[in-house]
């Protein structure tokens, strides 16, 4: 097969048009539709149902896509290593990790990375969801659940401790719980329900609240990420549970019910195989190790 059909197909089966998928290539809308027609034509097989609405793999279409992407993502993958410097490391780095986690801990530390390592260039990537790093939408990945792909390599960064926090306002205009009991009379702020949530038992808080006597709580505010219920608490909407390492940026929080543990999660530094011997990730990986002992993470 002809490798600059099969890397137009590749644009057209991600972006779904022959005109996004030019857009992607520098190329006209008829260049790419006439690229997939040749290629169907030596291949003799159709690789794309066509509509008004866009464009559809076929059966074929799709063993051949599964196949171009894992290719593409090899060559990327080599392509990058082969980037990578003699002497110091260079190139670009992509890395992925929740929006709290990104926006509370590693983006203010970012300036600092990049004083060390000028050379690299780094991509951060905010995602609750996890990203595929077998299929190259990241290099590495800050994780708090384990990996579970068996060609993914897991260095366990720290372990991340949760407690109930509010602001200083909401605490005079509410007054200050001192029971598990009295957080029924309270506004919980929780994570919202979400197929994907950041670890597993993200809500434990209202799990444990509502395992009393008494009926679940009703005055609930949900929010399905961590750092937009960081900002509710922050503005006075309620009590949440709050990891320890992004309630401690502010002062003006204060813990609540301090007999109360929220669960230990596991924050995992996380890579591919195939990028073990990457400079760029193990100074990434030593740089953040040398973060977590110093720092409140």
């Amino acid at each position: 097969m002809d490798w600059d059909k099969l890397r137009v197909f590749h644009a057209v089966a991600e972006a779904g048009s022959f005109t996004h998928a030019g857009e992607t290539l520098n190329l006209s809308q008829s260049a790419v539709s006439r690229q997939i027609g040749h290629l169907e034509e030596n291949l003799k097989v159709p690789l794309f149902h066509r509509h008004a609405r866009g464009l559809i793999l076929t059966e074929q279409g799709e063993i051949l896509y599964n196949t171009a992407r894992d290719v593409f993502a090899k060559l990327a993958t080599t392509e990058a290593l082969l980037s990578e410097g003699k002497d110091s490391p260079k190139g670009p780095l992509r890395l992925t990790t929740t929006v709290a986690l990104g926006s509370n801990w590693v983006s203010p530390r970012i300036g600092a990375f990049l004083e060390l390592y000028p050379e690299i260039t780094l991509s951060l990537i905010l995602n609750d969801s996890e990203l595929d790093l077998s299929m190259r939408q990241a290099d590495v990945a800050i994780r708090l659940t384990p990996p579970r792909q068996p060609d993914l390599i897991q260095r366990h960064l720290k372990t991340i401790k949760f407690h109930l926090y509010a602001s200083a306002g909401y605490l005079v205009r509410h007054g200050v719980p001192k029971t598990t009991a009295e957080l029924r009379d309270h506004r919980l702020v929780i994570y919202g329900e979400t197929a994907h949530p950041p670890f597993p038992n993200v809500n434990w808080l209202m799990d444990t609240v509502a395992a009393g006597p008494r009926h679940r709580p009703q005055n609930v505010v949900r929010v399905n990420n961590f750092f937009a219920i960081f900002r509710a608490v922050q503005t006075g909407v309620g009590i949440a549970a709050l990891p320890d390492y992004m309630a401690n940026t502010d002062l003006d929080l204060v813990r609540v019910v301090p007999d109360m543990e929220g669960p230990q999660v596991p924050a995992y530094f996380v890579y591919p195989e195939e990028l073990r011997h990457s400079k760029r990730i193990t100074v990434l990986r030593d740089f953040l190790i040398q973060e977590v002992a110093k720092s409140q993470f």
